[in-house]
């Protein structure tokens, strides 16, 4: 079934989703919400959309939409994900998906509640590649630690130097470097290692009270991954997954292209990576329409609860990091 997509945020992101969701044909775009008419078809139109929205019950209610894609500011995903539900539609909230545990634990319960999935938006563990490196990771018998980075500068910081606060720099929009790009990080240690017995984060603020980068660095029984990430400098290093005898060498934690395994005793270089897909998004965009598409899939249903432990999971160790390095939002209070 084609499903009709409803979009709320009118990012380069949302390009990028609506485009790799029209690529899959499993989805038509329907309808488009935006604090004012002329942006909603401005952005809608070109893709066929007919229904565009500046009230969000009125958006909500509609009858023709099955989903709607979320990438408005973090500090608003939360209460326009939970109309949106209450409202029996599913949602693809862009990461980060809500700003502390408390909202999670709500909106999963509203999805529970009115018989609809919620989906994280984390596109990269979909991706062939990073699902490669998590059953190599299986193959090392000894792991003695990681680093993992994703650190870009943002144009955007050049607004902060110049003495504005973009929503991405704010607190009161739940940004920072942790929120936006380092959630990346986290998610794939989760994911690899699983949830880490301590957690810390050493975050560099700026002058908006947000973290512009950071160092994390994540406990386990064992072995520590450490992870850098940050929106106000660039790092062009690789990550690194560690073995007593293999290293696994990659070029990044998402849009991963290489995977060198490298045998230490054996002296040998394998790259094991996949061709990439040229859609950054369609791998998540194709395996959320086969979950709505198939609600009573047993197949479907285990992946499904698989990544919603996950999202929990990550949710509740940015909280955490965020505590430790004392970053506040006013969503935190409420």
């Amino acid at each position: 079934m084609v499903l009709n997509l409803g979009i709320i945020g009118t990012n380069s992101i949302t390009n990028v989703f609506v485009d790799a969701a029209l690529e899959s044909k499993l989805y038509a775009v329907k309808a488009v919400y935006s604090r004012t008419i002329e942006k909603a078809q401005a952005f809608g139109e070109p893709y066929g959309a007919d229904v565009f929205e500046t009230d969000l019950t009125a958006f909500a209610q509609h009858p023709e939409i099955d989903v709607v894609y979320i990438a408005s500011p973090n500090s608003l995903h939360f209460e326009q994900a939970v109309e949106i539900m209450k409202n029996g539609k599913h949602v693809i909230v862009e990461k980060p998906m809500f700003s502390n545990p408390t909202e999670w634990k709500i909106a999963a319960e509203t999805a529970k509640e009115n018989n609809v999935f919620m989906f994280d938006a984390a596109r990269h563990i979909h991706e062939e590649n990073f699902k490669r490196v998590k059953e190599e990771i299986k193959n090392i018998e000894h792991i003695q630690g990681a680093n993992l980075t994703y650190m870009k500068y943002s144009s955007r910081y050049d607004n902060v130097l110049n003495g504005e606060e973009p929503n991405i720099f704010s607190l009161k929009f739940s940004g920072g470097a942790l929120a936006d790009l380092g959630v990346y990080v986290v998610y794939a240690a989760i994911d690899w290692f699983g949830v880490p017995q301590s957690a810390h984060y050493f975050a560099q603020k700026i002058s908006t009270g947000v973290d512009g980068k950071g160092t994390i660095i994540f406990r386990y029984p064992t072995f520590d991954v450490t992870m850098q990430t940050g929106k106000i400098a660039s790092s062009y290093l690789p990550s690194e997954i560690y073995g007593l005898n293999k290293t696994i060498s990659l070029d990044g934690v998402t849009g991963i292209s290489t995977i060198d395994v490298i045998d230490r005793k054996a002296g040998l270089k394998d790259n094991i990576a996949k061709p990439t897909q040229k859609s950054p998004m369609i791998e998540e965009a194709v395996d959320f329409a086969d979950v709505i598409n198939h609600p009573n899939d047993e197949r479907a249903l285990k992946n499904y609860q698989e990544w919603l432990e996950l999202s929990r999971n990550v949710n509740q160790v940015l909280y955490d990091l965020r505590a430790d390095a004392g970053i506040i939002y006013p969503a935190d209070r409420k």
